[in-house]
């Protein structure tokens, strides 16, 4: 199963970036760079769908995890 996250990127007014996951409510990172925000919140991404696959939530065999990224309007 595919399962593909988009994440939008946005420019905080103190200079950080804000990252999330928009089908995962509450999955949020910041970082000093895009980059690095972008990076935070796959990895917590990652942390949520191990924790559905653990519980037998998730989808049903192999995953295929693909990451979108825009910048928020």
């Amino acid at each position: 199963m595919k399962v593909c996250y988009r994440v939008e990127i946005e420019r905080e007014d103190d200079g950080r970036f804000l990252a999330e996951v928009m089908e995962l409510p509450g999955a949020m990172a910041y970082g000093r760079s895009a980059e690095e925000a972008l990076a935070h919140v796959q990895a917590l991404a990652l942390r949520v769908l191990a924790d559905q696959l653990e519980h037998d939530e998730g989808p049903r065999g192999p995953v295929d995890v693909q990451f979108e990224t825009s910048a928020a309007a």
